[in-house]
C-alpha cells in the first residue's frame, strides 16, 4: 500500500426529511445562491422544501445549469455572486449541479476569467462555501473536491480539484430520487461503477481494505442497480444506490493505490464532441479498455473476476474473458448500450475521436502511463 494522507471535510445529512435541516447548516444572515438545474426540483417537491427551510434566509435563484455544465452559462451565475455579493452557494440537483456550482465558487473570487482554472491550472487560494442537496446519486462530487465542466465553444471537456471546493454538506435523501426518470438512474448506477473501478481495476500493492471495500461497492451496485429500475419508490433500495455512489468517490477507496482514469479521460471525448451522457460515455470505453489492457491489469482482472462476479475456470484467460462479458452485460441490463454504433455513431468517428485525443496531449493515460495515442484508437475501434 502506498503512503497516504486522507481527510474529508464533508458532513453527509442522509435520510427521509433532512432538507429541512437547511436552516441549520447554513449560517445566518448568509446572503444565498440557490444554483440548479433545468426546474424538476419544482415539480417533485425538492424546491419547496428546500425554501422552507430557508424562509430565514436571503436566497437569489440561478437556474440552466446543463448536464454537462457548460462555461458559458456558469460564467453568468459569477458574474451574479458577483453583482450580488453572495456569500454562501447551495447546490439543488445532480453531479453537473454540484460541479457547476463548484466552478462558480472558485471562479468567483479568482481576478482572471474563470477558465484559467481549468485550461492554464491557475491556482486557487480561496472559494465561496457551498452546499449541496443531492437529486441524483452518480458522480459523488457531493462529497469530494472535484469538478468537470464544459465550453461549448471549443468543444472542451476539462477537469479541476481543490479542497476549498468540498461542499461543507450534503444532504442525502432517498425519497427524492424516485421520480427520476429511469435513463437518469441507470446512467448513475453506471457512473458509480466506473468510478470504483477506475480505483481497483490496477495492479495489486496489498490493500486489502481499498480492495474488498471496492469489491463489495461494485457488488451493492451489481445487486441493487436493476431493483432500483424495477422498485422505483424501494427506499431500501434507493438508500442503498444513493450511498455507493457517494462512497464511490469520496477518496476513501481510492487511497494508497494506484488508479487509472483513462476511461473517464477517453469517455469525455465522446461527450465534447457528440455530446453523449457521461455514464455512456464510461460505459462504451470501459469493456473495450478492459480488453485491450488486459496483460497489465491480469492480476486485477483474475482477482475481480472471482470476488465480484464469483467466476471460476480452469482456464484464467477464458475467465477474464467472462468477466469482461459480465460487466458489458451489467451496463446492458441497466439499460445503458457499450457499443458507439447503438448510439448511431459509425466507425469513421474512432477518427474524430483520435484527433480530439491527440488535440488534448492525450498520450500517457492509464496507471502506467502506457495508453498512447496508438492504444487509445484500438480501445475506440474495439467499442465500435
Amino acid at each position: 500500500m502506498f503512503n497516504f494522507s486522507y481527510q474529508n471535510p464533508t458532513r453527509i445529512v442522509f435520510g427521509d426529511g433532512q432538507i429541512s435541516q437547511l436552516g441549520q447548516l447554513i449560517p445566518a444572515g448568509s446572503r444565498v445562491l440557490l444554483t440548479y438545474g433545468g426546474g424538476s426540483i419544482k415539480q417533485n417537491g425538492v424546491y419547496q422544501q428546500v425554501m422552507d427551510a430557508l424562509k430565514s434566509h436571503q436566497v437569489l435563484e440561478f437556474s440552466g445549469i446543463e448536464p454537462n455544465p457548460g462555461y458559458e452559462t456558469l460564467s453568468k451565475a459569477v458574474a451574479l455572486v458577483k453583482a450580488e455579493r453572495i456569500d454562501f452557494i447551495l447546490a439543488v440537483g445532480g453531479g453537473s449541479v454540484v460541479d457547476g456550482s463548484k466552478y462558480i465558487a472558485a471562479a468567483a473570487l479568482l481576478e482572471q476569467d474563470g477558465w484559467a482554472i481549468l485550461e492554464k491550472k491557475a491556482r486557487i487560494k480561496a472559494a465561496l462555501p457551498l452546499g449541496c442537496v443531492l437529486t441524483l446519486p452518480a458522480t459523488g462530487t457531493e462529497s469530494n473536491a472535484n469538478a468537470v465542466i464544459t465550453r461549448q465553444s471549443t468543444q472542451q471537456k476539462l477537469a479541476f480539484s481543490h479542497p476549498s471546493v468540498y461542499p461543507q454538506f450534503a444532504i442525502l435523501d432517498p425519497k427524492v430520487t424516485y421520480s427520476l426518470p429511469a435513463k437518469q438512474i441507470s446512467n448513475g448506477v453506471v457512473d458509480a461503477f466506473v468510478h470504483v473501478m477506475e480505483q481497483y481495476l490496477t495492479y495489486p500493492v496489498n490493500a486489502a481494505v481499498q480492495d474488498r471495500f471496492a469489491e463489495s461497492l461494485l457488488q451493492v451496485l451489481i445487486e441493487e442497480g436493476p431493483k432500483a429500475l424495477n422498485e422505483p419508490e424501494n427506499y431500501d433500495v434507493r438508500a442503498n444506490v444513493m450511498w455507493a455512489a457517494t462512497m464511490a468517490l469520496n477518496g476513501l477507496i481510492g487511497v494508497g493505490v494506484p488508479q487509472d482514469w483513462a476511461t473517464h479521460g477517453l469517455g469525455h471525448q465522446l461527450t465534447a464532441l457528440y455530446g453523449l451522457d457521461h455514464a455512456q460515455t464510461l460505459a462504451i470505453v470501459l469493456p473495450a479498455l478492459m480488453q485491450q489492457q488486459r496483460a497489465t491489469k491480469r492480476d486485477k482482472l483474475l482477482q475481480y473476476a472471482s470476488r465480484v462476479w464469483g467466476l471460476q475456470q480452469q482456464d484464467p484467460e477464458r475467465q477474464i474473458d467472462e468477466a469482461i462479458s459480465y460487466t458489458r452485460a451489467f451496463f446492458e441490463q441497466m439499460g445503458v448500450p457499450t457499443r458507439l454504433t447503438a448510439y448511431g455513431l459509425p466507425a469513421s468517428s474512432v477518427d474524430e475521436l483520435m484527433a480530439k485525443v491527440m488535440a488534448q496531449g492525450m498520450a500517457k493515460l492509464g496507471e502506467h502511463g502506457d495508453i498512447n495515442y496508438n492504444v487509445s484508437r484500438a480501445i475506440f475501434t474495439a467499442a465500435v
